[in-house]
């Protein structure tokens, strides 16, 4: 009986039910389409986070800012003097942000509670200045030999004019400058190489720990005209290409990769590493694990990836800021008004149908039958207008990832010299800081998950059942004799 008076109604009152329901869907449906770009900006600012932290990495550690005296922190090039040449060529090898810890605290790091594991890395930019020098020919005066000649001004004449002058001569150099990441070999399931595919040559092995090989990122590849096969020459150290390794995000962490006992070496930096990458036994006690790496591990500084994320920038963070904010807010309000819209358009149903409920009332239905009547009507139009909203909201969602709009990010980076603490200064994940001063773009989409269905299908229960609630009360209030006494 219920059913079928319930499939009756509903067909007999077709307008008022698909208003109702297209109410519950607009606002489901932009429920949906929040949530998925939303998601789809979480994405977005994880791909630019992976080109810093590399896949699997939750945080990283870097050393303490601590105060220092000013330094110029510019590098020296000797060039030899030999007369038989005229080519000359220097490099110079510094550890980026100039800060570095011992190669001990990454196992101090590895002991706390909630580590899963970690490994150290060496960020280094190298400077190479190439170039020739021309000797230039001294002519003399004809009147070289004059009476003043050789005093005190030095060959001049008594007016101090010089009697000769150089001609031709000259240098002509170029500077390359470049970052290398010294890396762990016995462990490549961290750090920034991981966010990069070798599409060229082969990876990194354990028996690559003390071998001079290096890994370039394609872009630079391409640039220098290397390739696999190819020579890389780090200060008079010649390094073999094995591999050509490009980035997931567009955006490498480091030129170029060699193993870490190299990097150390190249660098003076013996048992020395810039950046120790962590990640956790568990993503949700990734504060309780920073918190004991800050406790235990004096002159450490400890940027998680929600630390990093805050200071993206750029078009990426205008939109996801966006999302966020007047998306959440504008969802609830259109919600709610939604919900007030089915509740007022159920109790104006009611209202109209006050002589039929004052009939079965005198026909011996029970209040709370007439409620469940009212409020089983309202339940399926939440369910159809929950069926139709995931359906928009799924579109939208579709919209979005189909013209898949570009968002530029980029990464706060403070300058230079080292010990400025935060994400930038110290080195950052060593690389981060190239990549830092890079802008990355990236293609948003709009995902829609598991939970954003349930979610959607939740909220149609809930307006539903609101709806119901309010017009089974205004049914339940209702009186035979004074229900009768009205005319529909």
């Amino acid at each position: 009986m219920f059913f079928t008076y319930l499939r009756r109604e509903l067909r007999r009152r077709k307008k008022a039910a698909i208003v109702i329901s297209l109410g519950l869907a607009l606002g489901i449906a932009l429920v949906i389409t929040v949530n998925s770009v939303s998601a789809g900006m979480t994405q977005a600012q994880g791909k630019v986070l992976q080109s810093l932290y590399g896949l699997g990495t939750d945080m990283t550690v870097t050393k303490a800012a601590t105060p220092t005296a000013a330094s110029s922190g510019r590098p020296n090039f000797d060039f030899n003097a030999r007369d038989d040449s005229k080519s000359q060529s220097s490099d110079r090898v510094n550890v980026q942000g100039f800060q570095s810890l011992a190669s001990t605290v990454v196992t101090k790091v590895k002991a706390q509670s909630g580590v899963k594991s970690a490994v150290g890395g060496l960020s280094l930019n190298v400077t190479k200045v190439n170039g020739t020098f021309d000797r230039g020919t001294f002519s003399q005066a004809p009147n070289a030999g004059g009476q003043n000649g050789g005093g005190q001004n030095g060959g001049g004449n008594s007016s101090g004019q010089p009697q000769g002058q150089v001609q031709g001569g000259g240098a002509n150099f170029s500077i390359d400058s470049y970052t290398v990441y010294g890396t762990d070999v016995t462990n490549l399931d961290l750090g920034p190489l991981t966010s990069s595919k070798i599409t060229s040559g082969r990876a990194f092995t354990s028996a690559d720990a003390k071998a001079k090989v290096v890994i370039l990122d394609s872009a630079y590849a391409k640039t220098k005209k290397l390739k696999v096969g190819s020579t890389l020459t780090v200060s008079s150290v010649k390094l073999k290409v094995i591999g050509i390794a490009t980035a997931d995000s567009g955006d490498s962490a480091a030129n170029a990769y060699i193993p870490l006992t190299e990097a150390q070496t190249l660098a003076d930096s013996k048992n020395k590493v810039t950046t120790i990458y962590v990640q956790a036994t568990d993503s949700k006690k990734i504060d309780s694990v920073k918190t004991a790496i800050q406790k235990n591990v004096s002159g450490t500084t400890v940027t998680t990836s929600a630390d990093l994320a805050s200071t993206v920038s750029g078009s990426l963070s205008t939109a996801s800021s966006l999302a966020t904010n007047v998306g959440k807010w504008l969802s609830i309000a259109v919600l709610i008004a939604a919900f007030l819209v089915a509740a007022l358009l159920t109790s104006s149903a009611v209202n109209r149908r006050v002589r039929e409920f004052g009939t079965l009332k005198a026909l011996g239905w029970k209040s709370g039958r007439v409620t469940r009547q009212v409020m089983g009507e309202a339940f399926v139009n939440g369910l159809i207008g929950g069926a139709l909203g995931i359906g928009l909201g799924l579109a939208g969602a579709y919209t979005v990832t189909a013209i898949s709009p570009t968002l530029s990010a980029s990464l706060a980076s403070s300058s230079g010299g080292g010990g400025q603490g935060g994400p930038g200064g110290g080195g950052f994940g060593g690389p981060g800081r190239q990549a830092a001063a890079k802008a990355i773009d990236v293609t948003l989409t709009a995902p829609v998950s598991l939970n954003t269905i349930a979610l959607a299908v939740a909220l149609a229960v809930l307006g539903g059942l609101i709806a119901g609630t309010f017009g089974g009360w205004r049914a339940s209030r209702l009186r035979p004799a004074d229900a009768l006494r009205r005319v529909e």
